[in-house]
């Protein structure tokens, strides 16, 4: 399909393959393999001289639809589909690196990313060391003579700080190591990380390639050559994306750019409204000029997501009253959804992290997190204008 298609056509059009029966939604095949018309068929199957399917922990039609689709959103040569976020993560080290490499982090990335990177990767001989996303000087630093992978998000989690994609993909470059960016937050659809030189992008399918909360899904994405050990990964050790998620995750693609730029408005809107609220010191949002990249986002992105964070006084106990207060937004540590969540990142999604590791991160104890949904904005201000008050009533 041509590339010259934009991105409310390919989210729809792109990684359609018709059965004999000519469905026009995309086709679930529930199977575990497939079956061959001869002996020499399954040879040449399995050799690779014929392509298709074999299996269906390596090869399903219907994953094979939403990688292709996901790929051309990306602007990706090929997209290997994984069964969570996470696991996507961990096949691009465990496919591209051996023992002994060496891996340069953002410090401001979710909470299980670093226990992967510290606390399993390390045990096998893979070393991280994490550093600033917003200081170019710490990567460059940082680097070692066996330095393969610089891994970061942009926006982060939660801090929504924006890397300079373009100045980390050089420095890697010249290092001899690959630039990874989870681009979870603003998906393809607000930036597209490989156009900026990076040479891997990652999601975590679950958060807004759904957009309704409902499976669980990842995907890594690059060149073809690059990515057939991410696959090779995927083959062997088998976190596979299930055929009904990916065919949940082709659905979600179709209004994926309808719903980043309501996303991008009501989290735009909310952040407006909470940076003049009493009782609240801080508001981050890339969207807001008074951001510290609001400058590098305007060039990366084509809006500001769907994601903010804001410091309330009082630290822990004010935020948990404030999250406890709400009575619309849903109390849950998931993003990406149609319903706005809210959570406190210091005690949920990066609980797994020292005090240390947190504040160097300068994840605090009155941080609050919301990832904003579809609801009319007028709404959740109102859900939040009385949660705060009871807060700043409280003293």
């Amino acid at each position: 399909m041509s590339d010259a298609l934009r991105p409310e056509t390919l989210a729809i059009r792109t990684g359609t393959v018709r059965s004999q029966f000519m469905e026009h939604s995309e086709a679930l095949f529930l199977t575990s393999s497939f079956v061959f018309g001869s002996a020499a068929q399954a040879a040449a199957r399995f050799s690779g001289a014929e392509p298709g399917p074999i299996y269906a922990r390596f090869t399903n039609p219907t994953v094979s639809m939403f990688e292709e689709r996901l790929a051309a959103l990306e602007g990706a040569e090929r997209c290997v589909a994984f069964a969570s976020g996470m696991a996507a993560i961990l096949a691009t080290v465990m496919g591209l690196m051996r023992a002994g490499e060496h891996v340069v982090a953002s410090r401001s990335i979710f909470g299980s990313t670093v226990q992967l990177f510290t606390n399993i990767l390390g045990r096998f001989g893979i070393e991280t060391t994490f550093v600033s996303p917003t200081d170019p000087e710490q990567w460059r630093a940082a680097v070692r003579p066996n330095t393969r992978l610089f891994f970061l998000e942009s926006p982060s989690n939660p801090l929504t700080e924006v890397s300079d994609i373009r100045a980390l993909a050089a420095i890697a470059h010249a290092a001899g190591a690959w630039l990874a960016v989870d681009n979870c937050f603003c998906t393809p659809v607000l930036q597209r990380p490989l156009e900026l030189g990076a040479d891997i992008v990652i999601h975590s399918a679950t958060k807004y390639l759904d957009g309704q909360g409902r499976v669980l899904g990842g995907a890594v994405l690059g060149g073809r050559e690059l990515m057939e050990g991410v696959y090779t990964f995927l083959r062997t050790a088998g976190p596979s994306l299930s055929a009904f998620n990916a065919w949940v995750l082709l659905k979600g693609l179709e209004t994926l750019p309808l719903r980043m730029a309501a996303h991008s408005r009501n989290a735009l809107d909310l952040a407006q409204w909470l940076e003049v609220q009493p009782g609240v010191t801080r508001v981050l949002y890339p969207g807001l000029p008074s951001h510290p990249q609001h400058a590098l986002a305007l060039a990366q992105q084509t809006a500001g997501g769907g994601i903010l964070a804001f410091e309330v006084e009082g630290g822990q106990p004010a935020a948990w009253r404030l999250i406890d207060a709400v009575r619309l937004m849903s109390i849950t540590a998931n993003l990406g959804d149609a319903k706005t969540t809210i959570t406190h990142p210091a005690s949920t999604t990066h609980s797994r992290m020292t005090p240390e590791q947190r504040a160097a991160a300068g994840i605090g104890d009155g941080l609050i997190r919301i990832a904003v949904g579809l609801e009319h904005p007028e709404d959740l201000k109102a859900d939040l204008a009385q949660a705060l008050g009871s807060v700043v009533g409280d003293g």
